[in-house]
């Protein structure tokens, strides 16, 4: 059985998204349970109203909320009974295999670092996301807004748990294709950082693939994709904006006259079929990557169908025990990386000499 906690008073309108998420997401798993964080009385309302199967939900109560617009560090100080800050502390206790939270990212990876540390040999934890690609593939992307700056040690810890996710979660599949984001494929392009980057990549015992482009986010031909938050973070909100856009010009163009519309209606299990593949619903659900344990951070403004499928994603990820083989798989690849770089130093100082 696997164990979830979950804020449930986080996110733009909480309950009344979470609770419904967390109902619908019940009737797709059964081995699960959830612990629901919040406020006793209004938590136990709203599962009553939404007929909760509560043989399979513990209520946790939490007297405080961190608000979507707090500053982090204040919520990490003064919020110690929060709905968001008890869910992780859940997983910090053993009781849950994973949280998931709708509420201030900020405050989630503040107070989620300073709960549950980092896996020894990662100095800052990563937003990673998977991202749908041709063929039915799936892209984990990271980071996706985190870590602004970043050293090339720092992206290239990225790589590692990036790849050991990617690995943790489809073990069956060949050694994940790591790649780094760049403005072009050859090793001499990019900023110093990047540069700097490549090299410790060619390093490691990862596979490796070299550079690649924004357009290669969506050809099914990288599983892991690697940048630094302030680009990872452009991308991610440019992919939105771009999905927004499309569905908006389809609609505009299938309601612009009768001969249209008759299309549309032809065209509407295609059309549908296209929605649904797309819909970013679907995709809720990003990873705190690097920390020890398991904190899945769902959008904000998404709805119980969104809620759901961050569930969905924290489940998946305890399901494969992922946090363990990260913890092994970062350990083995930090100690080649350390032994590599050794080896190189030492040989440059031979020519020196």
């Amino acid at each position: 059985m696997i164990t979830l906690a979950v804020d449930a008073m986080g996110g733009d309108a909480g309950l009344k998204i979470t609770v419904p998420g967390a109902v619908a997401f019940l009737k797709q798993q059964s081995n699960v349970h959830l612990i629901m964080v919040g406020d006793e009385t209004l938590l136990k309302t709203a599962l009553t109203e939404a007929h909760a199967p509560m043989d399979r939900i513990t209520i946790q109560h939490s007297t405080q909320i961190v608000e979507m617009d707090e500053a982090p560090q204040l919520a990490l100080k003064n919020k110690k009974d929060s709905s968001l800050r008890v869910a992780i502390n859940q997983v910090k206790e053993g009781l849950a295999q994973a949280a998931v939270s709708a509420g201030n990212t900020g405050a989630l990876m503040a107070t989620a670092r300073f709960v549950l540390k980092t896996i020894p040999g990662i100095e800052r934890p990563a937003i990673a996301k998977f991202i749908p690609s041709a063929n039915n593939h799936m892209t984990l992307m990271l980071d996706l807004g985190a870590n602004v700056d970043c050293t090339p040690e720092q992206l290239a810890q990225f790589a590692i748990i990036g790849s050991e996710l990617y690995q943790a979660l489809y073990p069956d599949n060949a050694p994940p294709r790591v790649g780094l984001l760049n403005v072009g494929t050859e090793d001499i392009k990019g900023t110093e950082t990047v540069k700097q980057t490549f090299k410790l990549l060619k390093q490691t015992q990862l596979n490796f693939i070299g550079n690649v482009e924004g357009t290669n986010i969506f050809t099914g031909t990288v599983d892991v994709i690697v940048a630094d938050g302030f680009v990872g973070n452009i991308v991610l909100k440019t992919m939105e904006g771009v999905a927004k856009f499309m569905g908006g010009a389809i609609k505009d163009e299938f309601s612009a006259n009768l001969f249209t519309k008759a299309a549309a209606l032809v065209a509407m299990p295609a059309l549908k079929g296209f929605k649904g593949k797309f819909d970013p619903r679907r995709f809720n659900g990003a990873i705190f990557l690097g920390l020890r344990g398991v904190v899945v951070k769902s959008h904000g403004g998404t709805d119980a169908l969104g809620f759901a499928y961050a569930l969905e994603e924290a489940y998946h990820e305890a399901h494969a025990d992922s946090l363990a083989k990260i913890e092994q798989g970062v350990a083995t690849q930090l100690a080649v990386l350390a032994e590599n770089q050794i080896a190189n130093e030492s040989a440059i100082a031979d020519n020196i000499g």
